[in-house]
């Protein structure tokens, strides 16, 4: 499944799992989908943020990018 798909289904299980009539052991079952789909999607915007460069300028007025810091505050 893709990103996207992922995320979506994701929401349909947190959908599910605040309805009243969502069974206990349905629960467990979605709760468990949920915790793996989790770990995929976490999995996937590390690697994501890994390959983002961002783009700086230097005082010639030229652009360069570099390898994104991910242990530099952002603001």
């Amino acid at each position: 499944m893709s990103f996207e798909s992922d995320l979506k289904r994701m929401e349909e299980i947190t959908d599910l799992l605040k309805k009243d009539d969502t069974g206990l052991e349905e629960s467990i079952k979605l709760y468990e989908e949920a915790t793996e789909l989790g770990k995929k999607l976490t999995k996937t915007l590390t690697e994501i943020q890994r390959k983002v460069e961002k783009v700086t300028s230097s005082d010639e007025a030229e652009l360069s990018t570099e390898d994104f810091d991910d242990t530099e505050d952002v603001f």
